[in-house]
């Protein structure tokens, strides 16, 4: 397999961490919500799967518990932005400083051991051309988060439940007067986020890199947040830019063993550049910001 047919066939797998963290959220910030804890939150899931798999030989087990786990840890966040009215940033970051600590606690015994990934599921055909074929052979979860994507996409443009989501995060005390419950809602998505930044990091720690190494979750929940601001808070973009940021993260591993002339450092650092220039650059569009932002992003609900 040469370089382009790697990057090609790996793409998606490396996308996947992204979109399920980024999906997640964009749920959370679709309600008025922002949690800033992504990164914790895939550590911890990242750390519970890797131990769960570990000593059952389940990857079933293994994502259930780092979606539980993950979850309850949002929950706390929700408690503090929701019952207390605590600023969002603030909580977000205490709740990411937490879920890295403890991923560092429960994992510690666990250093460099390794795991059995999950098996490729090809396409009959498509899974067999030249070049791009590997493209059509992924693991389950990879299918499966395909499948999330147009699942929240669907729900967010396609049902009352989206409807409600989004007209909570629009304005609440308008939701509220008309019976919609701001907070059961707003409660809902962080818990659904949470699990999902879970899954994110399960899928990380147990599939696509099947071992245990403190902070290998390296900045994909910053990403993932990002992930969120470069789709405009659609469902659609959010998919391409996690593709994207998956050929960027290829790209920069294999140039690295291709033995291009650049600091090994430097080709480690190119996602979190990309990601730097993409928000400038959607930053600078004002009018695409307002036209797809959410008016109550971030401010408390009061009654």
């Amino acid at each position: 397999m040469n370089a382009v047919e790697f990057i090609i066939a790996g793409m998606l797998a490396a996308a996947t961490p992204f979109l399920l963290a980024a999906l997640g959220e964009l749920v959370v910030e679709r309600s008025g919500v922002i949690n800033l804890g992504l990164e914790g939150l895939m550590a911890l899931g990242a750390a519970i799967a890797f131990i769960v798999v570990y000593q059952s030989g389940s990857h079933i087990l293994g994502f259930v518990a780092a979606g539980i786990v993950s979850a309850l840890l949002a929950l706390i966040f929700a408690f503090v932005v929701l019952g207390f009215r605590a600023n969002q940033v603030a909580a977000g970051l205490a709740i990411g400083i937490l879920g890295q600590g403890l991923s560092a606690l429960f994992g510690k015994t666990y250093e460099s051991l390794t795991i059995k990934g999950l098996p490729k599921l090809a396409i009959p055909g498509l899974s067999d051309i030249p070049v791009v074929g590997g493209l059509f052979s992924q693991d389950i979860v990879v299918w499966l988060s395909l499948v999330a994507t147009f699942g929240v996409w669907f729900m967010l443009n396609r049902t009352k439940t989206g409807l409600v989501i989004r007209a909570v995060g629009e304005n609440p005390k308008a939701a509220h007067a008309i019976g919609f419950p701001v907070i059961a809602v707003r409660l809902a998505a962080i818990v659904f986020g949470g699990a999902m930044a879970g899954f994110a990091g399960a899928y990380a720690a147990t599939v696509y890199t099947p071992l245990w190494a403190d902070g290998m979750i390296a900045g994909r929940g910053w990403i993932a947040i990002a992930l969120v601001v470069f789709g405009t808070w659609l469902t659609g973009r959010v998919f391409l830019g996690a593709c994207m940021f998956g050929l960027v993260s290829l790209l920069s591993l294999a140039a690295q063993a291709s033995g291009v002339g650049l600091p090994s450092q430097l080709l480690s650092a190119l996602p979190y550049i990309v990601t730097i220039i993409v928000l400038g650059i959607i930053s600078a569009d004002r009018r695409l910001l307002k036209l797809n932002g959410i008016a109550s992003l971030g401010e408390p609900y009061e009654r």
